[in-house]
């Protein structure tokens, strides 16, 4: 499933469209610890988490995430979101818990049709 396909089915908020929304999405991946998904974030992955700061804009871009999708119902201050803008950096936010978010997430990766 690219980015596209996810903003288009319109179930997490879109906050940023980064600059490859054609970009495929490796996995869902939930972490809250900056430190493990700097070192275990799979590249292209949706990154589920409730950490909404600039912190969490570098380790996406160091870790090479497809996207950020913030949980809970947490926001990004007006900084953050400029940043994320700046940098091309995807995000979402969602009222979901985050194992719930990760979960649509791979629902719609499992039903996604690859020639869309």
């Amino acid at each position: 499933m690219t980015l596209k396909q996810l903003i288009d089915k319109n179930i997490f908020t879109l906050l940023n469209t980064g600059d490859d929304t054609e970009r495929q999405i490796t996995t869902p991946f939930c972490c809250d610890l900056l430190s493990i998904a700097m070192g275990r974030a799979p590249a292209g992955c949706a990154w589920v988490t409730v950490m909404a700061n600039m912190n969490t804009l570098a380790v996406a871009s160091l870790a090479d995430a497809a996207c950020i999708i913030l949980a809970e119902d947490v926001h990004l201050d007006e900084a953050a979101l400029n940043k994320a803008k700046i940098q091309g950096i995807t995000v979402f936010e969602t009222d979901m818990p985050v194992f719930e978010a990760a979960c649509k997430v791979l629902g719609l990766m499992e039903q996604a049709d690859p020639a869309e």
